[in-house]
């Protein structure tokens, strides 16, 4: 039986025919080659796509986590400056509590600076934060800071708030600074 070598290309496979004296080939081997290719390729090829979905998959994930990051900071930045601008606004309260001298200023002018104060504070208010003044709300230490106890007559009045010394602050849920109040004890 005399063989004769000839080379084929399907695709990137290459392979001999075998070939005999009366010229027939060998499909079942050629066959099985192909079928040996063909489970090669496939297997490849599962093997590219679970690789793909997984890197889609990572992209999404690092997508979303780099979001939330963004947001993170962004919110921390708002903070900051909130807490920056919370110096701002103790001035404008220190200039105010002052009654005796701020009623000799100009009555315009003090009309021009209220209007600047609560410029302030409306744009804080659309940026999350908000004032917390719990005058007349009772003493809670989680939220307020006492810096003095005042001896009250009545039972109801203790632990009731009975001067905010300075306004506290929140943003969105978060306490940035708590409200310095002086609160009511009662004594028998």
């Amino acid at each position: 039986m005399k063989k004769n070598k000839e080379k084929s290309d399907i695709g990137d496979v290459f392979f001999d025919n075998n070939i005999d004296e009366d010229g027939d080939n060998d499909l079942s081997a050629l066959i099985k080659r192909l079928k040996e290719k063909i489970k090669k390729l496939e297997e490849k090829n599962r093997e590219y796509l679970t690789g793909w979905q997984k890197e889609r998959a990572d992209a999404i994930n690092l997508r979303k986590r780099l979001e939330e990051e963004k947001k993170e900071f962004t919110k921390f930045a708002k903070e900051d400056i909130a807490t920056e601008l919370i110096s701002v606004l103790d001035s404008f309260d220190s200039a105010f509590k002052n009654k005796e001298v701020w009623e000799k200023v100009d009555k315009n002018w003090r009309v021009g600076v209220e209007y600047i104060h609560s410029q302030l504070l409306n744009i804080l208010a659309n940026h999350g934060v908000s004032t917390i003044s719990p005058l007349g709300e009772k003493f809670d230490p989680a939220r307020d800071e006492a810096i003095e106890s005042i001896p009250v007559s009545e039972k109801h009045n203790d632990h009731k708030i009975m001067e905010v010394v300075s306004a506290g602050y929140k943003f969105k849920d978060k306490i940035i600074r708590a409200p310095k109040v002086k609160v009511g004890e009662y004594k028998l």
